[in-house]
């Protein structure tokens, strides 16, 4: 998968574009696991963040995650690791809370002169999972030392001080070393067949093609060969989702982004992802998000 073909067929995320344009070229972007779920979902499709390395940290609550061909599961207090352009897929529980923490693959070269790229380049460079049960009484010491790590970059990003860029890059780099000094303790994943990760791809590929047009799960199963039995087998293993709940993710994504970032009518926007009837599809948003679409743009703005 890490191949110039990933933006064929998975979205790509800019968080300083796609979420918060107050930060558009910032090396480092921070929030609350809680602010990104209101946003994105709990239930995140596959996507990928080119040139961006990302850290999930969660206090409590279950986490599901498929970074590229592995799947990891854990039970917070519980932190993962996607390195840059790799495609993932999460789901988080309703009680999750934590650290979202997005660095731009620049500012980690800068950060790894100086000494330090032999020991954490290759740490890096793979994905992992690090659960706070699975560690000993001297690595629960690191561990609450990258807790507090995170904590302090939330202050500082909450904060307008001065040499505010320089104390968040600081803290940067303790939390790096404080993940490297762990990475002993990734927990255990499972991995997907090759096979099922082709027939995923192109399913993927086929929805940001088509979910305009509202296709039946029939016209995609008989154009990638496959019974729905077969498909919704891959995709819950894959993204322990099935194949309509990830079309219908996708378009709840889409609405979600032309509440925030256009000023088109909820009507406008119910044509222009395919709904015939604009009644159906605030029914449909509000199934899929709990809340109306004039709710979601007034929590946006």
């Amino acid at each position: 998968m890490h191949d110039s073909n990933h933006s064929e067929w998975i979205p790509n995320i800019i968080l300083g574009q796609d979420y918060d344009r107050r930060y558009i070229d910032a090396p480092i972007h921070y929030d609350v696991l809680e602010n990104l779920a209101v946003f994105f979902g709990r239930d995140m499709p596959v996507h990928r963040h080119a040139q961006y390395l990302q850290i999930h940290y969660i206090d409590r609550g279950e986490l599901h995650f498929h970074i590229d061909d592995k799947i990891y599961q854990a039970q917070g207090p519980a932190l993962v690791l996607t390195p840059p352009s790799v495609p993932h897929s999460f789901l988080t529980s309703q009680d999750a809370c934590g650290h979202v923490l997005t660095l731009h693959q620049s500012l980690l070269w800068q950060l790894l002169k100086e000494g330090l790229q032999q020991d954490l380049e290759q740490e890096l460079n793979q994905e992992m999972c690090i659960a706070f049960h699975d560690l000993n009484e001297e690595e629960g010491v690191h561990w609450r030392t990258l807790v507090q790590t995170l904590e302090n970059l939330r202050s500082e990003w909450n904060r307008d001080e001065p040499a505010k860029d320089l104390a968040l890059q600081t803290l940067v780099r303790l939390l790096l070393i404080q993940i490297s000094r762990l990475t002993a303790k990734e927990a255990a994943s499972t991995t997907v067949n090759n096979d099922g990760l082709q027939s995923f791809r192109q399913f993927s590929s086929l929805i940001q093609e088509h979910y305009r047009e509202h296709w039946p799960l029939a016209y995609y199963t008989r154009i990638l060969g496959l019974s729905e039995s077969r498909l919704h087998q891959i995709c819950r293993r894959i993204a322990n989702r099935s194949p309509k709940k990830i079309i219908h993710d996708h378009l709840v994504q889409e609405a979600k982004r032309l509440l925030t970032f256009s000023n088109l009518a909820s009507s406008d926007i119910c044509y222009q992802l395919g709904f015939s009837d604009p009644a159906y599809f605030s029914r449909f948003f509000k199934r899929h998000t709990g809340i109306t679409t004039q709710q979601f743009r007034q929590q946006q703005r």
